[in-house]
């Protein structure tokens, strides 16, 4: 019997998720690939591993059996690699990172640039994902590394399989309607009479900021709930309201009609990058943080004031 450890990443994101479409979501693969890959994990063991209860898909004894030698063995194979890495002082390695869109455009060009530079063995790769998803996917094994954020007015929950090193510090600012504060600074619950256009609470920085106002004293009059911050710039450049932004978003494309207020109480939010603590001793992986660090220190980013 041989055994791929493809098809056993793929039994592990099943038993961790329990459908197939969250295990394949997770994976980066269709649900029809992974339902292909783990029948033919079964007939390579000779035995049923599985069995659907409705939409979800439940092991059976010899599935949970497997499952339980498939994480002694893909973490074997983790601690091997990284062995191997450690021993030759790797520099030829290939990473995969979790963005999302205000660092990839605005820390990652320059990093990765230097570092193609200094370390041209050094390959990163990325995949977008929502900030609050970006820890789950290292945790799980689909990505090296993440970038993840915390927000001066909610952390994000910490898992303790994972480390994080501080790349930047974010100030959030006020983007409003050209004219509508003609001060060009104010304080949060200055803003509480104008309509907001915010993240829905299911996203950490939809709730960060429902949080950040509740603190002084009100709550947003919410007239326009969207995900992505370049709608939510537009909208506010069309006169529909205001929102918060980061000093990374305002690098993003900014349209006509807005304003940018400073807020007199500063709103911070940190950015790490998360990965597990197994790889704490890869030299690639502290090459890549040292050079986001670089890049975010030319943005004026630097870590020092970085949240506990």
């Amino acid at each position: 019997m041989e055994l791929s450890l493809h098809r056993l990443k793929m039994l592990r994101e099943l038993h961790r998720r329990g459908t197939v479409t969250a295990a394949a979501a997770a994976l980066h693969y269709t649900a029809s690939a992974v339902s292909q890959q783990l029948a033919q994990l079964e007939r390579d063991v000779g035995a049923k591993l599985f069995e659907r209860l409705g939409r979800r898909v439940q092991l059976t004894e010899l599935g949970k059996l497997l499952t339980e030698h498939a994480e002694e063995i893909l973490g074997s194979v983790e601690r091997a690699t990284l062995a191997l890495e450690e021993a030759q002082d790797a520099r030829t390695v290939r990473l995969v990172a979790g963005v999302w869109a205000s660092v990839a455009s605005g820390l990652l060009p320059t990093a990765l640039n230097t570092l193609a530079g200094s370390h041209p063995g050094i390959e990163v790769r990325t995949r977008e994902l929502a900030p609050e998803d970006t820890a789950e996917a290292v945790r799980d094994g689909v990505l090296d590394l993440s970038f993840v954020i915390d927000y001066s007015d909610a952390p994000m929950p910490w898992d303790a399989g994972l480390e994080r090193a501080v790349v930047a510090v974010e100030r959030l600012h006020a983007a409003v309607p050209r004219g509508a504060v003609p001060t060009g600074s104010a304080s949060l619950d200055d803003l509480a009479e104008h309509p907001w256009i915010l993240a829905s609470p299911k996203s950490h920085f939809g709730r960060a900021m429902r949080t950040a106002c509740r603190r002084h004293g009100f709550a947003p009059k919410i007239n326009h709930e969207v995900e992505e911050q370049s709608t939510a710039m537009a909208m506010v450049g069309a006169g529909l309201g205001i929102t918060l932004v980061s000093d990374l978003g305002l690098r993003l494309l900014r349209p006509p009609g807005i304003d940018v207020v400073t807020l007199t109480t500063p709103l911070l939010r940190t950015v790490s990058i998360a990965y597990r603590r197994t790889a704490f001793r890869r030299p690639a992986l502290h090459l890549v943080i040292e050079a986001v660090r670089a890049s975010a220190a030319e943005l004026g980013l630097g870590t020092e004031s970085a949240l506990p």
